[in-house]
């Protein structure tokens, strides 16, 4: 009985640690970067998403991965929405890091569910869920604390204030930035999903081994330019929303890339 009641303990404790952990962009920056993708879908790629997801918007696919977190049975999952880093690599190091890499993490799960869902045979209930946490993840590493240290899980131990409110820096970048411009998630999306040919034939050009660079390096400056304890208000909303609607545009271009590979 005893040790049945500490199993309990130990599964309630992993369902609250890692939904701190891997939480991203909030509701509205998942959904936002969702909206953007759908602009960017072929026929056919919309076609086969949507008898996947039975009709579900790529914006509310987005944020299923966040909503499941408090059932003991996707536990497991949790791991799969960020990747630490202790040190600041160069490019040609990250790559040679991620070729090593054989951890949990979000990077061996896009390339794991990549690979699973080109399988012509793979069954519809695998479909959807794979489908689901490769949109929610590719949006996920574009959010800069998702690949940034272990030590303090993401930003989450870094604490400041947001105007008067207590917070973390990972959940300052996960919604309060955004939601800090008063938009729904379709008017954002509209708001800032401009770019040209060029810019989203190289940012989907890109390898993912880019996309968590570019995340880390931001992250990384983001560590240097406050001090825990800072309170955080409208100067730093003006010097970072520039950099939050740019990676979100980009989370948003690279996932119909992705998505348009798999399905267009």
């Amino acid at each position: 009985m005893k040790n049945k009641f500490v199993k309990q303990l130990l599964l309630i404790a992993t369902v609250i640690y890692f939904p701190l952990q891997s939480m991203a962009w909030g509701t509205q920056g998942h959904r936002i970067c969702g909206q953007i993708a759908s602009f960017y879908l072929t026929p056919k790629a919309k076609k086969a998403i949507d008898e996947i997801l039975g009709g579900e918007s790529i914006a509310l696919a987005s944020n299923w991965a966040d909503f499941i977190k408090s059932d003991p049975n996707y536990a497991y999952l949790s791991p799969w929405h960020y990747i630490d880093f202790n040190k600041q690599y160069t490019y040609p190091e990250m790559v040679e890091f991620l070729k090593t890499d054989t951890a949990t993490d979000a990077y061996t799960k896009m390339n794991f569910l990549i690979g699973e869902l080109k399988k012509k045979n793979l069954a519809l209930d695998k479909q959807r869920l794979y489908l689901r946490m490769l949109i929610h993840i590719i949006e996920d590493v574009h959010q800069p604390m998702h690949t940034a240290h272990a030590d303090d899980k993401g930003g989450n131990d870094f604490k400041v204030n947001w105007f008067s409110t207590p917070t973390n820096l990972h959940s300052v970048w996960d919604s309060q930035l955004i939601d800090f411009q008063q938009l729904s998630f379709t008017e954002y999306a509209s708001a800032i999903h401009f770019c040209t040919a060029a810019q989203r034939a190289q940012w989907q050009a890109d390898p993912i081994s880019k996309w968590l660079f570019e995340s880390n390096q931001i992250a990384e400056k983001l560590y240097t330019e406050i001090k825990p304890g800072d309170t955080l208000n409208y100067r730093y909303n003006f010097n970072h929303i520039a950099i939050v609607n740019q990676q979100m545009l980009k989370a948003g271009v690279r996932l119909a890339g992705v998505l348009n590979a798999l399905f267009g």
